[in-house]
């Protein structure tokens, strides 16, 4: 039951100060977080991209109050695509983004999000990859999907995410799951009220496992967010079932949790993509996942205590 409170603190500024000043914090937060900047993201990258592995980056940050703020994360992606071009990255990357990011919160935000997410997706085609609209809370998700129908008409490999642990999603998984749609199927990581979640750990897999099913079956390609080994092979199971080659799907797994996972599933002929955050405004996403698994909570805490 931590997992809904560890999530209310991630809008805590109190809390935000209590973990930044915490002795222990820089050792969890970079296990998660692959650095700050530009220059520290680019290692890992081009590792990874050695170890057969391909990367979706996130610029972390999704408190935007102004305008200017959501321009700045704008041109932060487009800095990280003029790095890719420059080192012929672009094939091993992609983009992940978070509207909220690109001012979906603030006054015509739907509008003003659309018109500073198009040139990002525009830069990364320029180079050869493509984008990704994460899922944040349900009250975003009509005019995340309404951004990620826009984007398709001249961009079709823009992809975007479902969350399992949402009433809606098997719908969505339906109407997603066409010819060219690229969709990452992920559990889920806000705070839901059970109005339109569900909030049982096994009622969310078995509904991980029903869409993971509809779009192995659809004509899109599915990309199965997960570092639970039993919906990893489910998934493998199901694609067999579906008909579809080892290239005809891919596994995404985050920066820093299960890495002898990523290279053993690249391995078997997989491909396998590292969702790698990294940027100075980590707050939000490093509260996920500590929610995520208890686990990383644990790990957390004896950092602190080790450093205290």
């Amino acid at each position: 039951m931590l997992g809904p409170v560890i999530l209310a603190a991630s809008r805590s500024d109190k809390m935000r100060r209590f973990i930044s000043a915490a002795p222990g914090t820089k050792q969890v937060v970079d296990r998660f977080i692959a650095g700050e900047t530009v220059d520290q993201v680019v290692p890992i990258v081009e590792d990874a991209a050695d170890k057969g592995l391909e990367v979706t980056l996130d610029v972390v940050g999704e408190d935007i109050t102004t305008p200017a703020q959501a321009e700045a994360a704008r041109d932060a992606y487009l800095e990280l695509i003029e790095r890719l071009k420059a080192l012929d990255l672009g094939p091993r990357a992609e983009m992940s983004v978070k509207l909220s990011m690109f001012g979906q919160a603030l006054e015509n935000g739907h509008e003003l999000a659309l018109a500073n997410v198009r040139p990002v997706v525009e830069a990364a085609a320029a180079i050869g990859t493509t984008v990704t609209l994460d899922a944040e809370d349900h009250t975003t998700l009509d005019s995340m999907f309404a951004i990620h129908e826009e984007l398709r008409k001249e961009f079709p490999q823009t992809g975007c995410v479902i969350q399992s642990y949402l009433f809606r999603t098997e719908d969505d998984a339906r109407r997603l799951a066409a010819a060219g749609s690229r969709v990452r199927i992920v559990k889920g990581a806000y705070k839901e009220p059970a109005s339109v979640a569900y909030q049982d750990k096994a009622e969310i897999d078995k509904a991980y496992v029903r869409i993971t099913r509809i779009l192995m079956e659809g004509e899109g390609y599915p990309m199965i967010g997960s570092h639970d080994p039993r919906l990893i092979a489910i998934a493998q199971e199901l694609g067999r079932q579906a008909g579809r080659k080892l290239d005809e799907y891919e596994f995404q797994m985050l920066y820093g949790i299960r890495s002898d996972e990523h290279v053993r599933l690249a391995a078997e002929g997989h491909r396998m993509r590292v969702y790698t955050a990294y940027g100075t405004d980590w707050y939000g996403y490093f509260m996920r996942r500590l929610a995520e698994k208890p686990a990383n909570l644990l790990f957390f805490g004896r950092s602190i205590l080790t450093k205290g």
